[in-house]
């Protein structure tokens, strides 16, 4: 029965009931307000209407885009914000090491987090607090302040990764999960590739408070995405009981904490002779231990470690963690050597690793679809074996390389890394249920995170230690009795003197150049020797491949024997909720 406003009676609401509906909604979900319309519509029990998952697939990835991009966006503008704020390049780096510490300490909480508040008002907690954090970072007038918005806006930011990953696999039917994983890796792949080059320029041409501020406008539309188009399913949200593991988050909180500040300063630090990278450590290692004994015990655990019973499970998150070794690791490690070693300028060297992006992104749909017709495996393999191809094929560089040197391999680089992180992703996630994926996300982003960390802080240590053997191998043939040595000596002194140089101020710019030439070959031995290390590395993984399920029984694409025709009709009025969800995008 309908009254003349055309609403049916039994869902008709008085104004003043109406009013704090609204006012309700726009209290605990105050995105969806920016709807106006949905304010007055009723509640209705009845099924949402399917959403292209392609939808979905924005609204989620934009803003994890944007998060993932912080990580790397700000490190080339650390000594620009650090003389706008009258600090120091040392204190400056605060600005990047408390953001990486506050990302991994919600990290690992994102799926206990959605499963008891619901996955939909955490992603939008998230993007909006991502967002406010971004203006006031740009807004900050001290360097306290801009570190302390920085931890904000890694507590904010930090969950969109496991969030994204989980609202992809469970919108796209297991067959489609190639597909997903191809939309998800171009994220976690190409951020931290533009973030440097694109940090450079913004500095360079406007100044530093703009890598903040362009997280405004796309935070403020993938927030009107998630409100419109993002449901939870029916599982989520059903953990409300049971008390908070308040022990489990504060010893999360500190072992996951130290571990960043000590992997992020151990260098500058010199590792273990330094006192606080001592008493971090230990910290690191008490809280870590402890927390794994409490969430075993608990009734509620915060991260429930159970899920790494699951065997392809484990052996993907430390895949996984190991590629993330390698992927930051060369990430940091070909830009210095651009820099120190052939002289390339800070946006050049940034823009040398665009090629790699350039693979990653051609090659990322086409894995996607292999992933869904072939066993995810037998790409791993191809991953594993190109990618130490490319990283054998770095260690040949010398002091005459020259950029289309470096490019090729780069973009074959970045084609393996589809190659490797799709298939992975997908394996990895294949036996996990639903009701645990936000869980499985959480912990599977967090030590690709942690891997990365410690490719960095390895691979600079590595870098500064070797250096300093080759260069004392390198000076001990460098002797006053060499004859080659006293050539040069006598050749660089006479090119001096031509140009205006006394005969005292000429030899000891003679000496100088030809320790300029030690250090340059000593640099290069040490780079040699890292990519060398990385190619290893993959190679090493190979045998860890035979503890991975094979998920092509989850998406079998042959062919089946007819059935009979009556059988045939019955079963296409049957349709599928996994593919019934995908909605207009097949």
């Amino acid at each position: 029965m309908r009254t003349r406003s055309g609403i049916p009676k039994r869902t008709q609401v008085r104004p003043c009931a109406s009013l704090k509906l609204r006012f309700v909604s726009a209290v605990t979900d105050w995105p969806a307000a920016l709807f106006l319309h949905w304010a007055w519509l009723p509640m209705s029990n009845s099924a949402p209407a399917p959403v292209n998952p392609w939808i979905v697939t924005i609204a989620v990835m934009l803003a994890t885009f944007m998060e993932i991009l912080d990580t790397t966006v700000v490190n080339v503008s650390i000594p620009h914000m650090a003389g706008s704020l009258g600090a120091t390049v040392e204190e400056g780096t605060w600005v990047v090491t408390s953001y990486l510490v506050s990302n991994a300490i919600i990290l690992p909480m994102a799926g206990w987090l959605a499963n008891r508040f619901g996955r939909r008002r955490i992603l939008l907690t998230c993007v909006g607090g991502f967002t406010l954090t971004s203006l006031l970072c740009g807004m900050a007038t001290s360097l306290d302040w801009l570190i302390f918005f920085r931890v904000l806006q890694g507590l904010t930011g930090g969950g969109l990764q496991p969030l994204a990953q989980a609202v992809l696999l469970e919108t796209f039917p297991p067959k489609k999960h190639g597909s997903a994983m191809a939309a998800f890796g171009l994220g976690i792949i190409l951020a931290p590739i533009l973030g440097p080059t694109l940090g450079g320029w913004i500095t360079d041409n406007y100044t530093w408070r703009w890598i903040f501020y362009l997280n405004l406008p796309v935070g403020a539309f993938s927030m009107l995405m998630i409100s419109a188009f993002v449901r939870d399913p029916h599982y989520i949200g059903k953990h409300k009981t049971g008390g908070v593991d308040l022990w489990g988050i504060g010893f999360l909180a500190l072992g996951f904490g130290m571990l960043q500040v000590v992997l992020d300063t151990g260098e500058r630090k010199d590792w273990f002779g330094s006192n606080q990278i001592r008493v971090w450590t230990a910290l690191c290692v008490f809280g870590l231990v402890a927390m794994v004994i409490r969430e075993l015990k608990a009734r509620h655990p915060i991260v429930d470690l159970r899920v790494l019973k699951d065997v392809t499970f484990s052996a993907g998150t430390f895949l996984m963690t190991m590629l993330g070794f390698v992927l930051y690791a060369s990430l940091m490690l070909l830009p210095i050597f651009l820099q120190t070693v052939l002289g390339y300028p800070a946006l050049q060297s940034g823009l040398a690793l665009s090629p790699r992006g350039l693979g990653s992104l051609v090659m990322m749909p086409v894995v996607g679809q292999l992933t869904n017709r072939y066993d995810p495996r037998k790409l791993l393999v191809i991953g594993l074996a190109v990618g130490a191809w490319t990283m054998f094929s770095l260690s040949h560089l010398n002091l005459n390389t020259g950029y289309w040197d470096i490019f090729w391999p780069q973009v074959i680089q970045g084609g393996a890394m589809a190659f490797l992180f799709i298939p992975l992703m997908a394996t990895s996630m294949s036996g996990i249920a639903k009701e645990n994926m936000g869980n499985a996300t959480s912990i599977y982003n967090l030590m690709r995170n942690i891997g990365g960390s410690f490719g960095i802080a390895t691979m600079t240590t590595f870098l500064a230690r070797r250096n300093q053997v080759h260069q004392d191998q390198l000076v001990g043939h460098v002797s006053a009795f060499d004859p080659h040595t006293r050539n040069v000596l006598h050749g660089l002194q006479s090119w001096f003197q031509v140009h205006g140089f006394n005969s005292v101020d000429a030899s000891k710019k003679a000496l100088a150049a030809v320790y300029g030439m030690v250090q340059k070959q000593a640099a290069m031995l040490s780079f040699v020797e890292a990519f060398w290390i990385m190619g290893v590395i993959f190679l090493l993984m190979l045998p860890l491949l035979f503890l991975l399920r094979n998920a092509r029984s989850l998406h079998p694409h042959t062919r089946k024997a007819a059935a009979p025709i009556g059988r045939q009709r019955s079963a296409a009025a049957k349709v599928a909720p996994e593919e019934e969800l995908v909605g207009f995008g097949h």
